[in-house]
């Protein structure tokens, strides 16, 4: 049986510790030993075992932090605060993940559909001058599948038009495609929500358009619009613009409202009649085996391929796109971190208090032999406990919204009765969620060494505690 005893200090008028007075003893699950010093001190032993919740516990700075923190406090407010601190680091760390997630997602949806429509890498030909786009275009795109890092390519020509239907014009980006070369390097064979890509066939006229775009001109399958050409023909009225007529025969929905609004298809053939190309082509467009290569595979054909024009990547290309979330990935990382900031910091105000409610106790372990840095172990102790329970309800939370954005976000939209996210603007219309464990583990650890920061000022002034001025008027 383990025994407590119970004792305190007899002070002499000068403020001098002259004995011990035991008060009782009583068994208890924890016991420490004492001896007496020279100075009249009393050393507590660092190596004495104590036993809480059957959990064996070392050293005595530890036990008694934690004994302070589970303790019912006689002031409320101080409780209060503690708690404000806690919740504040939970409420901040679970934004920070949940907002780093979205952003993940944001970024990686945004960045595969684009890569869907769009190419990897592209071989363009300039569109000025007698030799325009690429004439040799067979033999160039043989060349470039030789590349090992190059899946698959397909040519293509660009062009701008008006797409007029009834009273409805609409400017659009005119892709000719080879159908069955198409599909291998983009997804529009697979976002199809009406007909098929194949229906393009050379010299029938057919026409594929974006959902946004068929919508926003009023048209559906079978209807026949007009598609104006920016080159001209020369009559004998003048300069008219060229002009032909094809029937919808497809339409489909990338997910990217860019595309979707702006993006019309017809086949290649038909292509190079429209807008005077010949047999020439505006590019190749090439699918890589992995897409983090493009930057390095369009330097290598471009060193390696010989024609008039030049080689370009995704990353350059839609650059624009990526460097802003990155920038406001970065910037809500920084804002959301001060948020952090604040709730940790708010234990130097809780640990303060905690301090000159303690200023007797402290006076007592120091009479007993306790040094100051045993003291200032204390109530880091006690602050780090508040820090890390915060820290794992917000850790937690935040997993738990990341992990269920795609419920969260439909029950806001429900509640506020508007959409949270903008098609038109995001070029989404569903928030993604990716999350990423390193951004989970370097959250959490950045919690904590802010939470263990505001711990050292309150526990330096606790060390700094006069046993003498302490326990006079006690």
């Amino acid at each position: 049986m383990n025994w407590t005893v119970h004792i305190s200090p007899l002070i002499h008028a000068n403020g001098t510790t002259i004995g011990l007075k035991i008060v009782k003893i009583c068994p208890r699950p924890f016991h420490f030993s004492l001896r007496f010093l020279k100075s009249d001190k009393l050393l507590v032993y660092h190596s004495h075992t104590f036993l809480l919740f059957g959990v064996t516990l070392q050293p005595l700075p530890l036990f008694i932090g934690l004994r302070y923190t589970r303790a019912k406090r006689q002031n409320h407010f101080i409780s209060f605060i503690s708690m404000a601190s806690m919740l504040g680091i939970a409420i901040g760390i679970a934004a920070l993940i949940t907002v780093m997630s979205v952003m993940n997602g944001f970024q990686k949806e945004v960045r595969a559909r684009i890569l869907g429509v769009s190419s990897h890498v592209q071989i363009m030909g300039y569109d000025a001058g007698p030799s325009r786009g690429l004439a040799e275009w067979p033999s160039l795109l043989a060349e470039a599948k030789k590349n090992p890092g190059v899946a698959d390519a397909a040519p293509f020509v660009d062009g701008q038009g008006l797409l007029a239907y009834s009273s409805s014009v609409r400017g659009a980006i005119v892709r000719g495609i080879l159908p069955n070369e198409e599909v291998k390097v983009s997804t529009l064979g697979d976002d199809m929500r009406a007909g098929k890509i194949t229906s393009l066939v050379a010299g029938e006229y057919n026409i594929v358009l974006g959902s946004a775009l068929a919508r926003a001109l009023g048209v559906t399958m079978g209807n026949k619009l007009y598609l104006y050409s920016p080159q001209s023909s020369v009559t004998p009225a003048g300069m008219v613009p060229r002009v032909r007529a094809f029937t919808v025969t497809g339409i489909f929905s990338s997910g990217h409202f860019e595309y979707d609004a702006n993006l019309a298809l017809i086949q290649l053939k038909d292509a190079q009649v429209l807008y005077q190309f010949g047999e020439g082509v505006s590019g190749i467009r090439l699918k890589l085996n992995e897409t983090d290569l493009a930057p390095r595979v369009s330097r290598q054909l471009g060193d390696t391929l010989k024609f008039d024009g030049y080689v370009t990547d995704w990353t350059r290309q839609n650059a624009t796109y990526f460097r802003a979330v990155q920038i406001e990935k970065r910037m809500m990382f920084i804002i959301l971190t001060l948020i952090i900031a604040v709730a940790a910091f708010n234990l130097v105000s809780t640990l303060v208090m905690v301090v000159t409610d303690k200023h007797p106790d402290i006076a007592i372990l120091r009479t007993l032999g306790a040094s100051p840095g045993m003291i200032m172990k204390i109530f880091v102790v006690q602050g780090a406990v508040v820090g890390i329970i915060g820290t794992l309800i917000g850790v937690g939370t935040g997993i738990v919204l990341a992990l269920n954005i795609d419920v969260v976000v439909p029950f806001i939209e429900k509640v506020i009765g508007q959409k949270v996210l903008s098609p038109e603007v995001y070029f989404l219309s569903e928030l993604p969620s990716d999350l990423k464990w390193n951004d989970v583990w370097s959250t959490a650890v950045i919690s904590l060494l802010l939470a263990l920061a505001a711990t050292l000022y309150p526990s330096w002034r606790a060390s700094k505690v006069n046993p003498a001025e302490a326990l006079r008027y006690e």
